[in-house]
């Protein structure tokens, strides 16, 4: 849960690099917290009351997460455009998918020093 506070913290910070941990804790409680909202939404709907907090959740942490995968990318020392692959119809989705899954790059590169803390020349 640190991860995805860290994460809201860093509200639209897009320079810097972000360890996979931090990433994907982020989706994953996203996700979590997506799914819970929804189905709020879905029995607050059938009572006939229409709030839409699903759509505001997800309006409201659309710009944390490019910011956390653009971070990502900059860890693996990718510019962050390399994000707009994901427009690509489901081959840009595994690609992206991979480049958030592959290793940071252990040495400080253009987007900073390596957030692991394990710096080796």
């Amino acid at each position: 849960m640190n991860y995805y506070l860290g994460v809201l913290k860093k509200y639209a910070v897009f320079s810097g690099r972000a360890q996979r941990a931090e990433f994907w804790y982020f989706t994953l409680f996203n996700a979590l917290i997506g799914v819970a909202i929804n189905f709020i939404d879905i029995l607050v709907i059938t009572i006939s009351i229409p709030l839409g907090l699903s759509i505001l959740y997800m309006l409201a942490v659309f710009i944390p997460g490019i910011a956390v995968s653009v971070r990502r990318l900059h860890d693996t020392n990718k510019s962050g455009w390399y994000l707009l692959i994901g427009l690509i119809p489901i081959i840009g989705s595994i690609v992206l998918i991979i480049f958030f899954i592959i290793d940071s790059d252990p040495t400080e590169n253009q987007y900073g020093p390596n957030p692991k803390g394990t710096m080796i020349s």
